[in-house]
């Protein structure tokens, strides 16, 4: 049976750490692998900083004692927890600095016992998590860390983002305050000469960010916790709404066992719908999220919600339908 990647550089791992050397076809009788795919599994290793290198005196390779750590005493239940969320759950939201999460999983996970390093091997083999999908990551590392550096050093940053509402790109200086992650993507929350209050910039939509030598002063009032308050996610617009929706019976038990947001609460009927409540700040989030369930759900109040969302269906079908061609004439 073939082993899978993560399986295999485990392997390696575990045997180069040993402290003895090994060539490339012991490594390959060893995992029943071919060389070539030896010589790449070795590769993506150095890439990640693993420090392996081959002996010329010893006439094989072996991985510096250095870059373990000591044994962090943890037990199947911690080290398969860790592990999971490396191996399986890095892939579902997205993270900064992936390579080196990897690499430090790696350290910790050679430093525990071979009895539960095996025992979560084989585990993880038998778990899987669909990838969610992200944005393109190429520049996010960067401006991840201009962003934290910024937020340190009381930096103003001059950032250049896309403003879909205004369908073109615009230019502020910022004062970043705070960093936050929903629902697939990354935002900067701060202060900026075109807004009047502190807003969320979404960082997929930063085309160009360059850090200024002007420092701002911290704004002590501010708590991340109370501005986001009650809005939806992430955005709140300064009013609050009391939300009604009827959710069909096909979805209302899936919908009613996660916690959407503080405010939820629930009542089931008879005929097995379940009426939701929520005070929101804001309807623009929640529109969306209202949407996702189709003809399965039914706004009962606001009743400018409920118009926004019937707008949005008309629209929604207007551009959907099919123009048939008429018959040609006998």
């Amino acid at each position: 049976m073939k082993t899978s990647r993560i399986s295999r550089i485990i392997q390696i791992l575990t045997a180069l750490q040993s402290g003895q050397h090994y060539t490339v076809d012991d490594l390959s009788k060893m995992l029943g692998i071919g060389r070539r795919t030896v010589f790449r599994d070795l590769k993506d290793m150095q890439r990640a900083d693993v420090p392996c290198y081959y002996d010329k005196k010893a006439h094989g390779y072996t991985i510096s004692q250095e870059f373990f750590l000591a044994a962090p005493g943890l037990n199947v239940q911690e080290t398969l927890g860790l592990l999971l969320l490396v191996h399986k759950a890095r892939n579902r939201i997205l993270l900064p600095f992936k390579d080196s999460i990897l690499q430090a999983a790696l350290k910790i996970e050679n430093s525990v016992p071979n009895k539960i390093k095996g025992f979560c091997n084989k585990a993880l083999m038998n778990i899987s998590m669909r990838t969610s999908p992200q944005v393109n990551a190429r520049l996010f590392d960067k401006i991840f860390v201009q962003l934290i550096e910024a937020i340190l050093e009381k930096r103003v940053v001059k950032i250049h983002f896309y403003e879909p509402s205004e369908h073109k790109t615009l230019v502020t200086e910022l004062s970043p305050y705070h960093l936050l992650y929903d629902e697939h993507a990354w935002y900067v929350l701060g202060k900026s000469d075109l807004y009047t209050k502190v807003r969320a910039f979404r960082l997929s939509r930063l085309e160009e960010l360059n850090k200024s030598q002007k420092r701002f002063v911290e704004d002590e009032t501010f708590d991340v916790g109370e501005y986001l308050g009650r809005a939806w996610a992430v955005m709140p617009e300064g009013r609050l709404y009391n939300i009604k929706l009827r959710f069909l019976p096909e979805v209302a038990d899936d919908v009613t066992k996660v916690q959407w947001h503080s405010t939820q609460s629930v009542i089931f009927e008879k005929d097995g719908s379940a009426l939701v409540e929520f005070r929101v700040d804001g309807l623009n989030e929640i529109t969306w999220w209202i949407l996702s369930f189709g003809d399965k759900v039914q706004v009962l109040a606001p009743e400018i919600l409920r118009q926004k969302i019937i707008k949005i269906a008309e629209n929604t079908a207007k551009q959907n339908k099919l123009s048939i061609p008429a018959k040609p004439r006998q």
